[in-house]
């Protein structure tokens, strides 16, 4: 129970992460960089200043977030508006704590097991007829192992529904204890052409794909639903889709859903001094 994990976010009343309303939690951290990722707050496993421009009040207003900075790695543009330098950002928290605009904030935080459940059963209301649960997503939950055993142990004893979300790249160790304590498993299969998947991604797909015949292999009945986003330019073909479905067709209880690609997640790269690379 005090096996901490990072935390991005805490999302409620999920209605497209597993079977009913659901808490999804997502963790810090992810091996992949897709290029399309709508999280890249939880791709990188160190906590990270998050800062909303639109919010700001402008330097001519407020200098709190330079003046508090030990690091001095805020500044300021032509418009006022704050450059944060994330070379020298040790993401301390003092510029968030200090700016009255909530422009600034932490993204990444430190739980225990007992907190996250806490979170989560304040929705326990939509739990109890089996109607609801809590989804472990990400990031890639499989990069933080031992805090993922420990918050899926403590939620099967209090009797709360489980799922998973993955891309399938890690240890299959802590996928198999992982699917143990789920009653569903998402698992990325986002392209069978190697080339792609590594420009895309940045890594291999061939121990995604190894570990998802494995899962299907140990749990015959667990529902596993293969999820394949469909990216123009990288998998949005017949050709590409056609192949996954057909590497899908010897696993007839795996289900196959296609998601629709969107750009909702610009605005985060914005915010965390990053480039949106699609």
């Amino acid at each position: 129970m005090s096996c901490t994990g990072i935390i991005s976010n805490i999302q409620r009343y999920s209605l497209h992460d597993g079977p009913g309303i659901r808490t999804v939690v997502f963790f810090k951290s992810c091996p992949l960089r897709c290029r399309w990722c709508c999280n890249p707050e939880s791709q990188n496993p160190k906590p990270e200043i998050y800062y909303v421009k639109s919010k700001c009040i402008g330097s001519k207003t407020c200098d709190n977030c330079r003046r508090s900075c030990g690091q001095y790695a805020v500044s300021y543009d032509e418009q006022g508006f704050a450059v944060i330098d994330r070379d020298k950002c040790d993401a301390c928290a003092c510029c968030v704590n200090n700016c009255p605009a909530q422009a600034l904030q932490v993204k990444g935080f430190s739980m225990t097991v007992e907190d996250v459940l806490c979170e989560v059963e304040k929705e326990s209301v939509f739990y109890r007829n089996n109607i609801g649960g809590l989804t472990v997503s990400g990031g890639e939950p499989l990069d933080q192992g031992d805090f993922l055993i420990n918050l899926l142990q403590e939620a099967k004893k209090r009797r709360i529904d489980t799922a998973i979300e993955t891309c399938g790249y890690g240890d299959y160790g802590i996928l198999k204890q992982a699917a143990q304590l789920s009653d569903t498993v998402f698992y990325d299969i986002k392209s069978l052409n190697e080339i792609k998947h590594k420009e895309w991604t940045t890594q291999s797909h061939e121990l995604i794909i190894e570990n998802f015949q494995k899962l299907c292999v140990d749990f015959p009945a667990l529902p596993i639903i293969a999820r394949t986003t469909v990216i123009p330019g990288f998998n949005d073909s017949d050709e590409e889709i056609g192949q996954i479905r057909r590497f899908l067709q010897d696993k007839p209880y795996v289900r196959h859903e296609t998601l629709l690609y969107h750009r909702y997640g610009i605005g985060k790269y914005v915010a965390l001094g990053r480039d949106y690379l699609l």
